[in-house]
């Protein structure tokens, strides 16, 4: 899974970089789920003048407890695998506001097989809105506040999606 979620964000950084008129910025994610896990991970955001003037900003996201909360106790090991579009308000001004829609999969490692019967993954749609700010050097930073409109009840989608998270997001401009 991480070799397909690995391949997926340098392909999608490719493409876009080969745009000239493109700009690219890789994040650095970090995410807390009301009353659950953090879940760190890398992202890129891109955006252009001749789409929409700059104020709509395309997002490819990956996310997991692997790299936090997994990492030094026994929570559950689980992915998120986004694609999701931004319009962001005051595109001009360094303080702006967003509204955005991600879409993508949700996948939980149980570890052991007496948790077979549970469902592992899960189809994610999330709303988000928030505050971005822009740097007068190459960094970007955004707090937000999302929610996962397909949550987990444990028999059908996994348990541990629960609706409110938080974000906060630190881009890097490379183009």
């Amino acid at each position: 899974m991480k070799r397909i979620s690995i391949l997926f964000l340098v392909i999608s950084f490719v493409t876009c970089s080969a745009v000239a008129q493109w700009s690219v910025n890789a994040a650095a994610l970090f995410q807390k789920t009301e009353a659950l896990y953090w879940e760190n991970g890398i992202g890129v955001d891109v955006s252009s003048q001749q789409l929409l003037n700059d104020k709509l900003h395309l997002k490819f996201n990956y996310l997991s407890s692997r790299l936090c909360s997994a990492m030094f106790s026994n929570a559950l090991r689980q992915d998120n695998l986004l694609v999701g579009a931004d319009w962001r308000f005051r595109s001009d001004k360094d303080l702006q506001i967003l509204a955005g829609l991600n879409t993508g999969i949700f996948m939980a490692d149980y570890e052991t097989d007496i948790f077979n019967d549970l469902p592992a993954g899960s189809m994610l749609f999330q709303v988000e809105t928030g505050l971005v700010y822009r740097f007068k050097f190459p960094v970007t930073a955004s707090l937000t506040a999302g929610y996962n409109l397909i949550s987990g009840d444990g028999v059908g989608v996994p348990g541990s999606i629960f609706p409110v998270f938080y974000k906060l997001s630190f881009y890097y401009r490379i183009k």
